[in-house]
């Protein structure tokens, strides 16, 4: 093969064989020399080979350009997607402060471009001193001929005196500007609905948008971060309405009213909010384990608490027996050992006419509802044979439709069974029936209750049930739950966690739905939890309860689990990731339409009685204990003095 060397007159020469070996520099090719030592022309030559290299290597524009382009009159194929530039013609004489937010936080991909051109006050004030004159003499001209005085010209007038002055005292600047916004989508149809979407939008305002047509590629590269204006469409605007378009802007959830749920993270402003204001007051938690979900809504108990508001919790792991102690509320604990009782055949509350026949009737309904699942499958005879028997065992405590139920005491399920063993045709029931009052499971159905549910929290756990007694006494719990939203017309809450759970027993999913459709009318607020969002949002009921929530909290999300929240909140790109890479106690707060970036924070004091990590529980039960210990150590010193206050105070 020819070898090329540089020859001392610095041309290049073409030799048939390799030269001889020297000490010259002149024979030495350029790959084995320095590049200082190398001649001018060498270096040169060097340089624009490798310019022509590099040339041909893949640069960051190459990346992120489109494979494909097709412009069309009214949108651009960009690859996969449709594209389309709508710009701003025409603005009312008046706007309000913020009219783009609403398209800023549109949940839409959208690319918006403003342009604004600063115009020189001494040119435009000789513009507008034209248009003064123009205006004056139109004036004069109609007044001459005897026409009527024409509003618009008047005000037309009085606008440009008022910027005239406003410019000449400099409060006031002038600009041109231009708004343009770029759309896209995946198909046409979806591209057709979200440019009628802005333009709606924009319309409401008295601000009105045209297609880029025929101009559909100068329109997409003005929003380009090139900062170009290829379309030029601009409006003559002073400081004050170009002051409302200010597009950076972010969503807030501050009223005058609420409790505090966090920081918003977009802006570190407050979240302040009363879900009661919204059309229905229930609420959604989703979250995997251990992100925050029981944290924040035990957070929102307390702070609701303060205002008056009752609350109810269902509770599946005692996770809210310490903030029930706290606050000085019920702890109900619902098991075969509990000395708590809540006797199924006390009678519901009268709701506005009810009669007594009318509260008789309804809790014989309930009662057959409970005895299905205790006593399994019936017959038609054997059910005839349940109604009259219960019907009977009130009468037997002289409940009849004349009587005065606030003298009587309510019969029990022994009461039942006696009322059973009289008649004839219910041998295959009692044995069934007995199991309740004197067998395994007697004493759970069979006492009067014993539970003050008048403490502003009430908390039952249901954690200790046995399987087989769990459908049976959450169908007791939830109706005397029911009964008490109907006795009094209050602001309530009823939070029901590890909803997943209870989704999986009929009775239990029913009521949970009853409950988010009909809480609204008796003043209650639903709250449900879950951490199983798959189960939950493929039952019927759940999908429905997650349709009757206006508000929902979504916080940390497993990836096998976000696909189904994207679709069911229609999330964005970015609020999936957010849910992904939060960490614990973070998310997204949706309030009806609005919704941020949410961080919940607590006090110290908060967090000591909400807390759910066990390290910190166990800190706080060791202190207990030695402020236990200290107090009989203090009241058994001589004389029986106890310790100094300030010294339990600091260890408590």
């Amino acid at each position: 093969m020819d070898n090329q060397n540089i020859s001392e007159n610095n041309e290049p020469t073409v030799e048939a064989a390799p030269p001889p070996v020297d000490d010259s520099a002149a024979s030495v090719p350029i790959g084995k020399k320095s590049f200082s030592n190398l001649t001018e022309a060498e270096k040169k030559q060097l340089l624009k080979t490798e310019e022509i290299f590099r040339k041909g290597v893949v640069t960051v524009r190459d990346i992120i350009a489109p494979a494909a382009m097709k412009i069309e009159a009214d949108h651009i194929r960009l690859n996969q997607q449709f594209v389309r530039t709508l710009f701003v013609f025409t603005y009312p004489r008046y706007v309000t402060t913020g009219w783009f937010a609403p398209i800023v936080n549109l949940n839409e991909e959208l690319d918006v471009a403003m342009f604004i051109t600063p115009v020189e006050t001494q040119q435009i004030l000789k513009t507008l001193k034209g248009k003064t004159g123009q205006i004056q003499s139109t004036i004069s001209a109609q007044a001459e001929k005897g026409q009527v005085r024409d509003p618009m010209l008047q005000t037309a007038i009085q606008d440009v005196e008022e910027l005239r002055d406003k410019l000449v005292q400099g409060t006031e600047r002038f600009f041109y500007f231009a708004l343009y916004i770029t759309l896209y989508a995946g198909t046409k149809k979806d591209l057709e609905e979200k440019t009628k979407t802005i333009e709606s939008m924009l319309g409401q305002r008295l601000i009105y948008s045209k297609k880029a047509v025929f101009q559909m590629e100068q329109g997409f590269n003005s929003t380009l971060p090139y900062g170009k204006d290829e379309l030029k469409i601009i409006n003559s605007m002073n400081s004050s309405p170009l002051s409302t378009s200010y597009p950076f802007v972010s969503s807030e959830l501050t009223s005058n009213e609420g409790i505090l749920y966090g920081i918003n993270r977009h802006n570190n402003s407050l979240i302040l909010f009363d879900r009661f204001s919204l059309p229905n007051a229930n609420s959604v938690v989703f979250a995997t384990s251990g992100a925050g979900k029981s944290y924040a809504v035990k957070l929102e108990i307390l702070r609701s608490l303060m205002f008056g508001t009752d609350v109810i919790v269902v509770d599946p792991e005692n996770e809210y027996k310490y903030l029930a102690e706290a606050v000085g509320g019920t702890f109900l604990r619902v098991s075969l050992d509990s000395k708590y009782r809540i006797n199924p055949f006390d009678l519901p509350p009268a709701v506005s006419d009810m009669t007594t026949k009318d509260i008789i009737r309804s809790a014989v309904i309930n009662l057959k509802g409970l005895l299905r699942l205790m006593l399994g499958r019936m017959t038609k005879e054997e059910d005839a044979l349940i109604d009259q028997a219960l019907n009977e065992t009130y009468a037997k405590r002289d409940i009849t439709g004349d009587s005065d139920l606030s003298q009587i005491t309510p019969p029990t399920m022994k009461d039942f069974q006696d009322i059973l063993e009289g008649m004839s045709g219910t041998e295959d029931l009692i044995p069934r029936v007995r199991k309740y009052t004197e067998g395994t499971f007697a004493g759970l159905f069979n006492e009067l209750t014993n539970v003050d549910l008048d403490t502003g929290l009430v908390v039952v756990s249901i954690r200790d049930l046995e399987d087989e007694l769990r459908p049976i006494a959450m169908y007791v719990v939830l109706n005397y739950i029911w009964n008490i939203v109907r006795a009094q017309l209050k602001k309530r809450m009823i939070v029901v966690d590890e909803a997943w759970w209870m989704m999986q027993y009929e009775d239990s999913a029913r009521f949970m739905f009853s409950l988010a459709k009909r809480g609204r009318k008796y003043y209650v607020g639903l709250t449900t939890i879950s951490q199983d969002v798959n189960d939950f949002l493929t039952s019927d009921y759940g999908k429905a309860i997650v349709t009757n929530s206006a508000m929902q909290i979504l916080m940390k999300q497993s990836p096998a689990s976000i696909d189904v929240l994207t679709k069911t909140f229609h999330l964005t790109e970015q609020e999936k990731y957010l849910l992904l890479e939060s960490d614990v106690g973070e998310g997204i707060f949706f309030a009806g339409p609005k919704h941020v970036a949410m961080k919940v924070v607590a006090s110290y004091s908060e967090d000591q009685v909400i807390t759910t990590d066990p390290r910190q529980m166990l800190e706080i039960e060791k202190a207990k204990q030695e402020y236990s210990q200290k107090q009989k150590e203090g009241s058994a010193e001589p004389g029986g003095e106890p310790a100094e206050p300030e010294e339990m105070s600091a260890d408590a």
